[in-house]
């Protein structure tokens, strides 16, 4: 099977922050491996020496990644590759693929995979356009297109159950007939942040670090955050290692959202709460996992997955979350919090109860076996099949 992977990537000064990439990094070697021929198109290369490369221009925004595909350079490259699958990883592009397929009288079957969900649901059900997508009232236009590149797929992947079931109510709102086309596969793991909880010491109590290693988006959530952030540190039992994913970011991304710098700086001010960067190395990034005693989830409520979640639990660190969507789904219920008061008492236990800490330690580790990378890309070709 020839693939060609049309890959965004919203960060290529800081691919360790771009879990698109990260994912494409991870999962082509394994398809490869698989037997399957692939090319990456990407403003920066992934994988390994087997998979070809394509070398695409940087989005400027997230909006022009959605909006300004160059369909001349799609018709010239599916016809230089042949491909007999396309994915598109921005979804809303889908429909400028389908066309460059049309245009290049391709027969390849096309993919979406959903990696951002423009929307969440409200309590009572309603459909909520995403608000870092909603500059200049561009969220309904950004809704609408990602509706359109359902249409356009032949395939549509998701990360998780409860993306799936997300994705397919949107759907059905936005008259798309997803048919047999929806298919559940999850994100790789990375290999090099695995670590036997039963061979290795934790971190102790007495000062214990819990670590929350996501981005600082404001519509992450990241306010609770430093509410939470600011209740720990009043409790005197646990440090916090919060990570700068990002570092110097480009002017025109801070020029649309500048929660991320503004997060940091609230978090910066807060007693016992370190701001951490791994500058982009992952040796670094694995070494501050190691040092934590427990990781803590992001406050995102449209959340279809989360690879930073799983990196802490493949490192067995226990992860605790508010009980919001996939992270309910996936998380274990004895970890899932509802108020602030339920997370700093969680956070204590995890920092001084040494057995309950292994015994969650075991279960986060072995909650990401089945996220290795083989496992997934066989998941994955037999989506494509």
């Amino acid at each position: 099977m020839r693939v060609l992977y049309l890959l965004n990537i919203s960060n290529p000064d800081r691919l360790s922050a771009d879990s698109g990439w990260i994912f494409a990094d991870l999962l082509a070697p394994a398809l490869a491996d698989a037997g399957a021929e692939v090319t990456v198109a990407a403003p920066a290369a992934a994988g390994d020496t087997r998979c070809g490369f394509h070398r695409t221009k940087v989005p400027g925004t997230k909006y022009r990644a959605r909006f300004s595909a160059d369909i001349d350079e799609l018709v010239t490259l599916i016809r230089a590759e042949k491909p007999d699958v396309v994915v598109a990883n921005q979804i809303e592009e889908a429909p400028a693929v389908r066309t460059a397929l049309l245009e290049a009288g391709s027969g390849a079957l096309l993919a979406g995979y959903c990696h951002y969900l423009p929307f969440s649901f409200a309590g009572g059900g309603q459909l909520l356009v995403d608000p870092s997508l909603d500059d200049a009232g561009l969220g309904r236009p950004v809704l609408l297109s990602f509706a359109a590149g359902l249409a356009a797929c032949d395939r549509v992947m998701v990360h998780s159950s409860t993306a799936a079931s997300w994705v397919s109510a949107a759907a059905a709102r936005m008259t798309v007939d997803l048919g047999d086309r929806l298919r559940v596969v999850p994100a790789p793991r990375d290999e090099r942040l695995v670590r036997d909880p039963d061979t290795t010491l934790p971190a102790s109590g007495g000062g214990a670090i819990g670590i929350y290693n996501h981005r600082l988006y404001a519509h992450y959530g990241t306010g609770e955050f430093v509410n939470l952030a600011r209740e720990l540190s009043d409790s005197g039992t646990v440090r916090l290692r919060v990570m700068d994913l990002f570092g110097q970011r480009r002017a025109e991304r801070k020029g649309l959202d500048d929660s991320p710098e503004k997060m940091r700086d609230q978090l910066a001010a807060l007693p016992h709460v370190q701001v951490v960067s791994d500058r982009g190395d992952r040796v670094r990034y694995k070494n501050l996992l190691a040092g934590a005693r427990f990781g803590i989830a992001p406050f995102r409520p449209g959340c279809p997955w989360s690879m930073s979640v799983i990196d802490c639990q493949g490192m067995g660190l226990p992860v605790i979350s508010p009980r919001l969507g996939w992270l309910a789904e996936h998380i274990d219920s004895e970890l899932c919090f509802t108020t602030a008061a339920e997370a700093v008492a969680l956070a204590e236990r995890l920092a001084t109860d040494d057995e309950f800490h292994a015994l969650h330690a075991k279960r986060a580790h072995a909650s990401t076996a089945d996220f290795t990378p083989a496992l997934v890309a066989a998941r994955y070709l037999e989506a494509l099949s």
